[in-house]
């Protein structure tokens, strides 16, 4: 989330609308209350607690299930905003109740669940057939002793997606090759580009990017070392990489080349809509939710060039509750949702990238294209994107409280033209007071 998603020819990671709690999905009551399945009369319910589009539903794959599993019925329940919906996991998590045998778990959440909540959760080490993940990914979800708390869905390799038509209007290049090589190498080129969109660009007031948090958080995820490390230190006031992606993100903000946007919060959607802005920083999953929210009237119109740098943003797990009384049930459900198979059919569904190395190495996701980002060979761009991805990524259990903290603190800085030294120094603060 994909945390965390989360890569969707429809939708991904966290749809805003930050009051709805709940898409109900299917037969499931969407009740605080309402926790997991059971076994009656010869049939097992599972229920499933997911956030945005993580394609498990939107991909047919839960009617597949149940069809090939006479006896199995699924329920799902889909949050459209992660951090509301795990707000709410937490506090089922306290009390003990209301949980549903199968949880989606983002990977800025992925830390905090090992260190304070392994026990709640049932342990894959010894399930059959899962042995076929990008070995960073398994990691991330598995405790110190060893337990792995969930099975991998979907990964975050980055590129940028950009508005042909606008970098024509800008005099800018529009070949998705050509495009890329103004940014080779650094982010601040990127910017760089920016500045000459601004200059060149005739026409009705379109911004260059959506968001600084967007640039931010591509700049941070490119390293293995982000807000903690190893040992579990909080060091993104000492980070040099954090004060850069800081630094970069506020100067692009104040000289005027964003949108003034939070990604998946109000005003995004709508902006992706009315296109008001040229390009945005995208993890994979990110493709799915730009097509359905800039809609028909835009397909064509927007590409997939290559980013700077490499980088990890989102990609999410499913973990089975330990509680549950159909554990075993859900635990085979989870492993066929993540096999091989099934990843490479979401990612040609909708655009998510496997976790799996195995889909990964499949012609179906290497040769995979893209209609509404002008034929973009997603395949090749977010394939070669997630082999540059570091193999140690040093996750900290505050990170995804962390991430929402500075795009919130990036956002002084685009909507009310706080100083950055000022912006940040609140930042800090609500960090110190959040992970306290």
């Amino acid at each position: 989330m994909g945390s965390t998603g989360s890569m969707r020819s429809k939708a991904v990671a966290a749809v805003a609308a930050v009051g709805a709690l709940t898409l109900v999905v299917g037969c499931s009551s969407g009740d605080d209350s309402a926790t997991g399945g059971g076994k009656k009369d010869g049939k097992v319910t599972i229920t499933m607690g997911l956030y945005g589009v993580m394609g498990i539903k939107e991909t047919g794959l839960l009617e597949k299930y149940e069809k090939e599993n006479p006896g199995v019925e699924i329920k799902a329940e889909i949050a459209g905003d992660e951090q509301t919906y795990y707000t709410a996991l937490q506090t089922r998590l306290a009390a003990g109740k209301g949980l549903k045998d199968i949880q989606g778990i983002e990977i800025g959440r992925a830390k905090e669940i090992t260190e304070t909540q392994a026990d709640k959760f049932a342990d894959f080490s010894e399930v059959t057939g899962t042995d076929h993940f990008l070995p960073w990914k398994e990691s991330q979800i598995s405790t110190a002793d060893g337990k792995v708390l969930g099975l991998g869905t979907d990964i975050g390799p980055m590129a940028v997606c950009y508005r042909k038509d606008y970098f024509e209007q800008a005099g800018l290049p529009t070949d998705r090759e050509e495009v890329a090589k103004l940014w080779e190498g650094d982010w601040k080129k990127y910017v760089e580009a920016g500045r000459d969109f601004k200059k060149g660009f005739k026409g009705k007031d379109v911004a260059y990017m959506d968001a600084a948090s967007g640039l931010f958080n591509a700049m941070v995820y490119g390293h293995s070392e982000q807000y903690y490390n190893e040992q579990g230190d909080l060091i993104y006031d000492k980070n040099p990489v954090v004060k850069e992606a800081w630094n970069l993100a506020a100067d692009a903000a104040e000289d005027g080349l964003t949108a003034k946007l939070r990604q998946f919060q109000p005003g995004w959607d709508p902006g992706l809509a009315n296109g008001t802005f040229a390009t945005a920083v995208c993890p994979a999953w990110m493709l799915s939710h730009i097509s359905e929210k800039a809609g028909d009237a835009n397909k064509g119109k927007w590409d997939v060039a290559r980013a700077p740098k490499g980088a990890n943003w989102g990609g999410s797990f499913l973990g089975v509750v330990e509680q549950s009384p159909v554990k075993e049930e859900a635990q085979k459900l989870v492993a066929w949702l993540t096999a091989p198979e099934q990843q490479a059919h979401i990612f040609k569904e909708i655009g998510n990238i496997p976790s799996s190395q195995k889909a990964l190495e499949t012609a179906e996701v290497k040769g995979a294209t893209s209609e509404y980002f002008s034929g973009a060979p997603i395949g090749e761009i977010f394939g070669a994107a997630a082999r540059e991805i570091p193999d140690k990524q040093v996750l900290g259990r505050k990170d995804g409280t962390i991430k929402d903290t500075f795009s919130q603190g990036l956002t002084l800085i685009e909507q009310q033209e706080t100083p950055r030294d000022e912006a940040w120094d609140t930042t800090a603060e609500r960090i110190e007071k959040a992970v306290g």
